[in-house]
């Protein structure tokens, strides 16, 4: 017997992806990213936020001002700490669910560890150089990208 309320592949690992976001303490922009094998196993998650051993609390959240009193200089992306907080062999072939498409750097580490496909939920900064540049390099390392469409429901949590 079929059943028809179960999630796709898709929406589970965005799910996770949209659960690690409510790790973040960032106030704006909370980002979430789920790494997954090829035969759908998940390898790690990771969200945005300060490096380990920096607290939350006493580096700057701001997202103006002096770049030493912003955000920017400090905050490890979800998708660097997913890289990161990896134990396992490598990734040669895995996705990556992120909710926000990854910026340049995210994207050079992404390259370098063999993920083949991103699938990502926001593109809000399409526009900005880091993602233009960030797609010309996936385009050039033949890493397929694609958004993220809800086949029946589209995933809210709310906890």
């Amino acid at each position: 017997m079929k059943r028809k309320d179960y999630i796709n592949w898709d929406e589970y690992f965005m799910g996770i992806a949209l659960l690690s976001t409510e790790r973040s303490k960032d106030p704006n922009t909370r980002v979430g990213a789920c790494i997954v094998s090829k035969d759908n196993k998940i390898l790690s998650v990771g969200y945005n936020g300060m490096p380990i051993g920096c607290s939350d609390d006493e580096f700057p959240w701001n997202r103006e001002g002096d770049a030493l009193n912003t955000k920017y200089l400090y905050v490890c992306h979800a998708e660097l700490n997913a890289i990161l907080n990896y134990t396992g062999g490598n990734m040669k072939g895995a996705k990556i669910y992120i909710t926000l498409f990854p910026c340049n750097e995210c994207t050079k580490a992404i390259i370098q560890k063999g993920i083949k496909e991103i699938i990502y939920k926001s593109d809000k900064y399409a526009d900005t150089d880091t993602v233009i540049a960030s797609k010309r390099m996936l385009d050039a390392a033949g890493v397929i990208y694609r958004k993220y469409t809800p086949i029946g429901r589209d995933i809210t949590l709310s906890l």
